[in-house]
């Protein structure tokens, strides 16, 4: 959604996950190449988006070369993030989480600079008997847990933004994204984005366990981007 409004932006250069210059396979394909791509660029903001390399955001924001950067840290309800992980890519977190716990991840995005205490977390579940299901909260857990890990937590540079919240207020959270970025608000930006609520009425059966772990983290992420908005001094 952020992607496609700042897209119309003439001053917004988009590199999305899909772009060849910048992207291999979804990863980036290494940080000559994004300084390179960054410094040749005539736009004011050339935009990146490293979903499977969330867990350098700290190194990338420090990258040599570059004037300073900024990152949007993303993040939706994990269960309505489970539900379409799973309809699109089936097992791919529980496969994930087994070669977490079994400590064969090597060279895998998804275990990438996580913490012991994240891997102890993992380690804590039945990955053998766990469901699809539950295994993309789990994952979503510790993945977002990066958050904090990486102490991106109260970082100027880093905006932590809420699916949830841009699609039940989608002018009013563009309008503080934009004072983040330094950015000029206009309509345009969010004209794409059909407010409304977020909640699904199907429910989602994950192990209980899990489903604590998620409200947590949840919590956590909530608590720390209602800290931004009142440093802002808005609403989310």
């Amino acid at each position: 959604m952020l992607l496609r409004g700042f897209d119309v932006a003439p001053e917004v250069e988009v590199r999305g996950e899909n772009d060849r210059t910048v992207f291999e396979r979804f990863r980036l394909r290494s940080p000559d190449i994004l300084v390179d791509t960054v410094r040749s660029s005539r736009h004011q903001i050339v935009l990146v988006k490293p979903l499977c390399d969330s867990q350098q955001v700290d190194r990338l924001l420090d990258l040599d070369g570059m004037r300073p950067g900024k990152a949007v840290w993303a993040w939706r309800d994990p269960y309505d993030r489970a539900r379409s992980e799973v309809s699109k890519f089936g097992d791919s977190n529980l496969q994930a989480l087994r070669a977490i716990a079994a400590g064969t991840d090597f060279g895998m995005w998804q275990g990438e600079r996580l913490p012991d205490a994240s891997r102890e977390i993992v380690q804590s579940f039945d990955v053998d008997a766990m469901t699809a299901e539950t295994a993309a909260v789990v994952f979503w857990a510790v993945r977002n847990l990066l958050y904090f890990d990486l102490g991106l937590a109260g970082r100027d540079d880093v905006f932590l933004s809420s699916y949830d919240a841009l699609v039940r207020n989608p002018a009013g959270h563009m309008r503080r994204l934009c004072e983040f970025l330094a950015f000029p608000y206009r309509v345009e930006l969010h004209e794409h984005i059909q407010p409304r609520d977020t909640f699904e009425s199907r429910p989602l059966d994950v192990d209980p366990k899990a489903a604590a772990l998620a409200d947590d983290v949840s919590s956590r992420l909530a608590a720390a981007e209602a800290a931004h908005a009142k440093g802002w001094g808005q609403d989310t």
